[in-house]
């Protein structure tokens, strides 16, 4: 590798060291490497063109749509009553087995993921919530802060994914077909976090809560019936062709502000517009790390680092299974240092050249980048979900970190599950999406090499 490489790589590096804000810290790193690195022979003036214009178009994608909305969609249902009621339902189903509100905080993460599509919306809301709630009912401190801490990774996992919906977008692979990637893995994770919350709760003998009488489930199920439809008119609309997922996430947008503003009644047309302005303000910021990660991206493309990475990976790997074992463990040492916006976005055009050589599925890859970024969220130093749940606990990071150790170690047993049977996570757009699933052994990038 060049050296100019690792020069512009330690000053990002820097500039991170120095609390500069991650899309701040990309912007400096490319326009210093175009400025001063870039083996090219093209002049100052259509150099800083080509930045432009990449800055300009990475911000200017239909797909990031999407991405607003679910934001807005997500902020409505935290500050109304969805989240309460949703959990409220997830308590009824499974609430009276042993370890049945730490369950019920599980599914409610579930719930909220599939509407939100946002791991930190999902810890703020259901976390801020459950953690406490599990606490007060007796379960052990280091299980409730670690267990509403990881959950929330289903938020990414179980669609509609921001993640996926940027990683679509550079990838140019069908958003629904890689959406339907997300099912069985979110299923396999809601398991095995349920098992091991079964197990945990029996060996303490806690006790168990009264089941509801199917008069009481009944009720629960008619007080929470618009929150239950929310998900269910998202996917049922996506699936059925009614509408794309840009469309989607209006809808479900447009869905939560009637049902709280005119059926629950949680909510004025003041705090709406409160929440307006800060899910643009969200989304502004989400744009700003795009932004910057294109133009980080667009240095490393004219410095060819795909091209010189797929060379170095194929002349020393020669087996699939050996090149995902190192890629998972590569992402998994990214997400501790770099959200999973930038990553997705200056990662997966170095990685797409390489999946065609091993015969790996773009959307099959696609999905085990979002689990893997996805734990970064609960892996220091940079993972965001542990600042929050220790805010929200009030205990220190150390505590938290610890705390979330077993259900990481559960993540990543399902992660090589799904890294080694690509079928768990292909065999749904395969019966519905056949065609994309075929597309996506021969995907690229277009010529910018990202959005």
């Amino acid at each position: 590798m060049d050296n100019s490489i690792l020069y512009v790589i330690l000053i990002f590096l820097g500039a991170l060291a120095v609390t500069i804000p991650v899309s701040l810290s990309l912007f400096i790193a490319g326009v210093i490497g175009m400025a001063f690195f870039a083996e090219t022979v093209l002049s100052f003036e259509r150099q800083s063109m080509l930045l432009l214009e990449g800055f300009y178009k990475s911000m200017d994608n239909f797909s990031l749509v999407a991405v607003l909305f679910f934001v807005l969609c997500g902020n409505i249902m935290t500050a109304g009553s969805i989240v309460e009621k949703l959990l409220r339902f997830a308590k009824s189903l499974v609430g009276f087995m042993p370890g049945g509100l730490g369950m019920a905080g599980i599914l409610a993460c579930a719930l909220f993921g599939a509407i939100s599509g946002s791991t930190v919306a999902t810890v703020v809301a259901i976390g801020g919530f459950m953690i406490p709630a599990l606490i007060a009912e007796g379960y052990d401190e280091s299980y409730s802060i670690g267990s509403m801490t990881t959950a929330p990774i289903l938020g990414i996992i179980i669609p509609p994914s921001i993640s996926m919906i940027l990683y679509s977008a550079v990838t140019n692979d069908s958003l629904a077909a890689l959406f339907m990637t997300g099912y069985v893995p979110g299923i396999l994770i809601i398991a095995s976090m349920c098992l091991y919350t079964y197990v945990i709760a029996r060996r303490s003998g806690m006790v168990r809560q009264k089941s509801p009488s199917f008069r009481e489930f009944m009720a629960i199920l008619r007080d929470s019936i618009w929150a239950i439809l929310l998900p269910v008119v998202i996917f049922v609309g996506i699936y059925s062709g009614m509408f794309t997922a840009n469309e989607a996430a209006v809808v479900a947008c447009v869905y939560a502000f009637v049902v709280e503003l005119f059926i629950h009644k949680n909510m004025t047309f003041g705090q709406a517009r409160k929440i307006i302005v800060s899910s643009a303000v969200t989304t502004a910021t989400l744009l700003i790390i795009v932004a910057g990660s294109s133009v980080f991206g667009k240095y490393l493309t004219v410095e060819r680092l795909p091209e010189i990475i797929a060379g170095a990976v194929t002349s020393n790997i020669t087996s699939a299974w050996a090149f995902l074992l190192v890629v998972n463990l590569f992402l998994l040492v990214v997400g501790m240092f770099m959200d999973i916006v930038s990553a997705t976005i200056i990662i997966t055009p170095i990685m797409l050249p390489m999946l065609a050589k091993f015969g790996i599925n773009s959307l099959h890859f696609g999905l085990l980048m979002t689990v893997n970024l996805g734990i970064g969220y609960v892996t220091p130093p940079v993972g965001g979900s542990l600042y929050i749940a220790s805010a929200i606990a009030k205990r220190d990071l150390m505590f938290v970190v610890r705390a979330v150790l077993p259900f990481i170690i559960l993540q990543i047993i399902i992660l090589a599950l799904l890294t080694y049977v690509p079928d768990l996570s292909l065999s749904l757009p395969k019966v519905f999406y056949k065609e994309a699933v075929e597309a996506g052994y021969a995907v690229g990038v277009d010529e910018s090499g990202g959005i």
